[in-house]
């Protein structure tokens, strides 16, 4: 608690900081950001900026940097995009960065070390309205350190697009495959292949099971082994495959030749 407060008062901490340490957690105008959730968990939080006001996701971002030196927003409008580089990015100052893909967003300050994983996450999407979400899972993969070997636009329609890719999707130690309509590529995918495969269900396709129904359905029944999220959520597939990651990093350092 002392060396808290004495580096509170000789700046080296900020109280947002300091508070997020003793609580777990920050608070500001939009809410509490879990600040400590990496380290619980192994995952850090994301703003969800559906929903969200461009104050509030502002006010969010800015506490993630403070407390954490990056933040990670994912479904932002353009509107929200254009308040985050305005307010918290700075052209003439390096201190802050932004990267995005899609619709997801992720900052990082100067002091921020991004870690860096000995394991590769395979994302696979059947086709190009499933890449923003496919690319929400990327973000958070990538800002966990693990490498990203992305295969897009594979789906079953042509199953030889599949099958060129076999021998790449085995290679990786997990799999996120995202996938609309009936849902199929999962579970073609995960028949094919010895490594852990997520099934991603997208909201995509049409009358009856549209809106993702059908795919998530279809690989809930999946007679193949893989595990499968929500429709819609990158972000959990992500985190799920992170922790795949971060479990095949942590072997192959434990097995590492001394």
């Amino acid at each position: 608690m002392r060396e808290l407060l004495e580096a509170v008062a000789d700046g080296s901490l900020t109280p947002a900081q300091a508070e997020a340490r003793l609580r777990g957690y920050a608070t500001d105008e939009a809410g509490r950001f879990d600040a400590a959730r990496e380290q619980r968990r192994g995952i850090p939080e994301a703003i969800l900026a559906d929903g969200k006001s461009v104050e509030q996701v502002c006010s969010l971002a800015a506490t993630a940097l403070e407390t954490t030196d990056r933040a990670l927003v994912t479904r932002v409008t353009d509107d929200q995009l254009a308040a985050i580089g305005s307010r918290l990015v700075d052209p003439a100052d390096s201190s802050v960065t932004l990267e995005r893909r899609s619709r997801t967003v992720r900052l990082m300050t100067g002091s921020y070390d991004p870690p860096s994983l000995e394991a590769t996450v395979g994302i696979v999407t059947a086709g190009s309205v499933d890449v923003p979400i496919a690319d929400e899972a990327h973000v958070v993969c990538s800002d966990a350190g693990a490498t990203v070997d992305r295969v897009d636009d594979v789906g079953v329609a042509a199953l030889s697009r599949t099958l060129d890719q076999v021998d790449r999707f085995r290679e990786a130690d997990v799999l996120i495959v995202a996938a609309g309509r009936e849902g199929a590529l999962p579970t073609v995918i995960a028949g094919l292949v010895d490594t852990p495969v997520i099934g991603l269900p997208v909201s995509s396709g049409y009358g009856f099971g549209g809106d993702g129904e059908a795919a998530l359905a279809g690989m809930l029944q999946s007679c193949t082994v893989l595990s499968v999220v929500n429709v819609d959520a990158g972000f959990v597939a992500g985190g799920q495959a992170t922790l795949v990651a971060q479990a095949v990093d942590a072997a192959r350092g434990e097995n590492s030749p001394q």
